[in-house]
């Protein structure tokens, strides 16, 4: 039979999955539970995981896996130092929606900057054909042009990001590594970002030194009315901290 590969997640992602040319058994299952991972993965030397969690007492349990293959980029989702010691292969996807990511932080950059998400709501409850003038003006909105950018990371999505911006006229700064000595050419010390840049968006990967990059003490340094956008790791952004943040109106 060769080399058994499972896919822990398939439905997971829309796409064609081309076999290797060398003779293997391939399984795969739509769905994985935490309790179905070892079990799943017995005999496996490939896995193929999306957001499945493997961490050391998997791997523990798991003698013939060589290979933990991630269909993401983003690898929190397994113990890497682990791996490492067993000798054990990870790889991601790199490049991956080098165009899409950046058109939709333009998207979401947009539909923030002109309200679309509240105009919208307003329409959908008649509140333009009930009001007596031409418009309603109950939330101001405001241009890209000329304002500031702050990307926090600098690879292919944050690179990306940055060119579509120019292209609307913003002024574009990528951050320096948070908590670095020295501030490279070209780059914004991070602390300073947080109080100049009219949007943030965050294109770093979560590791132990971005996990809750942005918290209480960073949200209340940013400048007042800034946007904020995290299309990478959800746990770049302290849940609770951003959720005070916004009920207090900062």
């Amino acid at each position: 039979m060769g080399q058994r590969i499972v896919f822990l997640e398939r439905a997971s992602v829309d796409a064609r999955f081309r076999p290797p040319q060398a003779t293997h058994e391939w399984i795969e299952f739509a769905e994985t539970g935490p309790d179905q991972i070892v079990p799943r993965l017995q005999g496996a030397r490939v896995a193929i995981v999306n957001k499945v969690r493997i961490g050391k007492d998997e791997l523990d349990a798991l003698s013939d896996l060589e290979m933990i293959a991630l269909a993401a980029t983003g690898s929190d989702n397994v113990d890497l130092a682990a791996c490492r010691a067993r000798g054990i292969v990870v790889s991601n996807v790199r490049g991956y929606a080098v165009t899409t990511v950046p058109e939709h932080v333009m998207a979401l950059m947009l539909a923030m900057s002109r309200r679309l998400f509240d105009y919208t709501a307003d329409v959908a409850a008649g509140r333009w054909s009930r009001s007596p003038n031409f418009c309603f003006l109950d939330y101001p909105i405001r241009d890209l042009r000329g304002a500031l950018l702050g990307i926090v990371g600098s690879g292919s999505l944050g690179r990306g990001v940055a060119e579509l911006a120019r292209g609307f006229g913003m002024q574009v700064v990528f951050s320096e590594r948070p908590g670095a000595d020295t501030v490279r050419d070209g780059r914004m010390a991070f602390d300073d970002l947080l109080g100049k840049a009219d949007v943030i968006s965050l294109h770093c990967p979560l590791t132990d030194g971005t996990r809750r990059l942005i918290n209480a003490d960073t949200l209340a340094r940013m400048k007042p009315g800034a946007l904020l956008i995290n299309t990478a790791r959800g746990a770049l952004v302290d849940e609770q901290a951003l959720a005070d943040a916004l009920r207090a109106g900062q």
